[in-house]
């Protein structure tokens, strides 16, 4: 079921509206020709039936030519052309002054009717010069063409000004129409946009997520399999020893897995402090890769936050792993410092080193950076050939 709302504008159901106004002014006009037209029964039916014939003229040609698509002029102008003829009809078969009132309702008709707004104009003119002209077909002059004339002069000025006044309301409506129609364009692009960025950075976070977890954990349990292996002949108690660690290592990497698909926080995290679980990720490196290893905090401990525990920590995991798999290094020192207002993270080994300059094709670096970059931390690396690799995270 669609549950968005329907939009629904100002002007919508102005042709009802309008429908309405010229049916109560042509109505308005019969009644006034029964009671104030011309004394003969024939003139009146005359005049009835042309202002009568203007409705199915309406509904057939004149709201195709108002409410359709604009595209040709000659809708507009085969209508208005009937209208005059209509109207004319009517002004011969009763007196000028009771037709005259239709004129409320025909004005309005032929700005909304013609192509350009001097066509309207043109149209309103020949409209109320109808009465004069049909004046003097019946034999009027003189002193009996003042009435006509004045009633002309002022109807049109009125139907010209009233006119103008609609044609502007209806361009303004058409432009906040197409205006609204924009924004509406507009917000579902961003929130397109939104979504997609959105569904970006989540797939980004999995990726951050799966390799600074599962994927080391995998990695760990393969160089661990690999040091059982060699040793599984010749040496059963260390080869028991690096199979509990393989143990020990999927179950941790089981708890990693089940917590991101949680929606968790990292499992060593949940019941441990942040010096705690660093403690344990240098302990553990040091049993998964024979490197010696300590861990140090300066300063008092403090609470800073779970996304800045989860980046630090995230951080160290991706640096130890790195040193068990690239550094060869004999030594490595994690160190954990309260200084002011920021948490610094430091690792340290004494490895072969790298270029930090040059680009890698892994992740683990661009990783850091990124998810030290997101609260608003800076990550450094020193490192050259020969001469170990220190990796300092600082987060506010």
């Amino acid at each position: 079921m669609n549950s968005e709302p329907v939009i629904r504008h100002a002007w919508d159901g102005g042709e009802r509206r309008w429908d309405t106004y010229f049916a109560v002014i042509l109505a308005g006009t019969l009644a006034l020709i029964q009671v104030a037209g011309s004394s003969t029964g024939q003139g009146r039916l005359l005049a009835s039936a042309a202002l009568v014939a203007m409705v199915p003229w309406y509904a057939l040609v004149g709201r195709r030519a108002i409410y359709g698509s604009g595209e040709s002029v000659w809708p507009g102008l085969i209508y208005l052309a009937g209208l005059i003829a209509l109207l004319a009809v009517a002004e011969a078969g009763a007196n000028t002054g009771s037709v005259t009132v239709i004129l409320l309702a025909l004005g309005p008709q032929a700005f909304m009717a013609a192509a350009s707004y001097r066509l309207a104009v043109v149209a309103v003119v020949l409209m109320n010069t109808t009465a004069v002209v049909t004046a003097v077909a019946k034999g009027a002059s003189g002193a009996s063409l003042a009435g006509p004339i004045t009633v002309a002069a002022l109807t049109t000025v009125f139907s010209i000004a009233f006119g103008t006044y609609i044609n502007r309301i209806i361009d303004q409506s058409r432009e906040r129409a197409e205006l609204i129609d924009e924004l509406e364009r507009t917000r579902a692009e961003l929130a397109g946009a939104n979504k997609e960025a959105g569904r970006l950075a989540e797939r980004d976070r999995l990726a951050s997520e799966i390799h600074d977890t599962i994927a080391q954990g995998f990695t760990s349990i393969v160089m661990l399999v690999q040091a059982a292996e060699a040793v599984i002949g010749e040496d059963t108690d260390r080869a028991r020893k690096q199979l509990d660690l393989i143990g020990r290592t999927a179950r941790e990497n089981l708890a990693e897995a089940r917590a991101l698909v949680a929606g968790l926080g990292p499992a060593p995290l949940a019941a441990a402090s942040l010096g705690d679980a660093l403690s344990r990720l240098a302990d553990r490196a040091a049993e998964e890769s024979g490197v010696r290893s300590e861990f140090e905090v300066l300063g008092t401990p403090r609470p800073v936050g779970t996304s800045a525990e989860v980046v630090l920590l995230r951080v160290c995991q991706e640096a130890l792993a790195n040193v068990r798999r690239h550094a060869a290094a004999t030594n490595v020192a994690v160190t954990l410092s309260y200084a002011g207002e920021c948490v610094a993270l430091t690792v340290t080994d004494d490895g072969t080193g790298f270029n930090p300059d040059e680009p890698t094709g892994g992740y683990g670096l661009r990783g850091m950076r990124a998810r030290v970059s997101e609260i608003g931390g800076t990550l450094r690396v020193r490192s050259a050939a020969g001469t170990g690799t220190t990796v300092t995270a600082e987060v506010p």
